[in-house]
């Protein structure tokens, strides 16, 4: 409780120092007597506030979350399904280390928007692209996350399952798999968080008819000059990803890493 106190009073203050650089504490008789920001560049709390509102009410933010997060839900599965066994390779194979993990170490470290005039030009303004996008920032991260967690594992276990006849096979999926469990876990939420960024990037650059993101409304916000849409949009893209770390990584992370003994406390 004291923790949730501290971080909720840190943004209220956050909030407040924004209202009041902006003067829209001025009918409070706080603040300086004219907005330290001009509100057409930082728009008020209460600007920002009313756009999301009205916005939530008539159920066009809530269509373009659900249209942003089903891109997010397919191009991350098959990042994962793609990612984890060819993890899985390199950590178990030299030849495969030395040539796909040595492109996954590259191409992980090229910015997610890269891929966006690629896929373009493949796939055209369609879903497919958008898909790439979303695959192409998730496959890496999962596929080092799954190859290291994998080489962390202490050898005693795969030693002591082969002792009670485990076979190779069986000591990899029974075994090796489940104790790097918490690195891959990690290596998830991470390939969740670049997966994130990359399909921002890619719906403002890739306008697809008919099924407008998230991210897309960023983009309008700013070709509109909507300032007040913008920071509205940023807050939504936050808390996504704030409350998919808090209520789906970190504790299936936490309860991992206390069921192999991996925690630091």
């Amino acid at each position: 409780m004291k923790r949730f106190l501290t971080t909720l009073l840190f943004f209220v203050a956050l909030i407040l120092i924004w209202a009041l650089l902006t003067g829209d504490l001025l009918f409070m008789g706080i603040g300086p007597s004219e907005p330290v920001w001009n509100p057409y560049v930082l728009p008020p709390p209460s600007v920002v506030g009313q756009y999301l509102w009205d916005n939530i009410l008539n159920f066009k933010i809530l269509a373009a979350m659900w249209v942003t997060i089903k891109r997010l839900m397919i191009g991350y599965t098959i990042g994962l399904i793609l990612g984890v066994p060819l993890g899985m390779l390199a950590a178990r194979f030299r030849g495969v280390n030395d040539t796909l993990g040595v492109l996954a170490l590259g191409l992980q470290a090229l910015p997610s928007v890269c891929w966006v005039p690629l896929a373009c030009i493949w796939f055209g303004q369609s879903e497919a692209a958008l898909l790439f996008v979303v695959i192409m920032g998730t496959l890496w991260s999962v596929l080092l996350s799954t190859q290291n967690g994998m080489k962390n594992v202490p050898p005693i276990y795969a030693r002591a399952a082969r002792t009670m006849g485990s076979g190779h096979f069986h000591t990899l999926i029974f075994v090796t798999l489940p104790a790097s469990a918490p690195f891959v876990v990690s290596g998830m939420k991470q390939g969740w968080a670049f997966a994130w960024r990359s399909l921002m990037a890619a719906e403002i650059y890739v306008a697809v008819v008919g099924g407008f993101g998230i991210g897309q409304y960023l983009h309008f916000g700013r070709e509109l000059q909507r300032m007040y849409q913008v920071i509205g949009i940023m807050f939504i893209i936050i808390l996504v990803g704030l409350l998919a770390d808090k209520l789906i990584f970190s504790p299936v992370e936490s309860w991992l890493h206390r069921r192999w003994g991996t925690n630091k406390e």
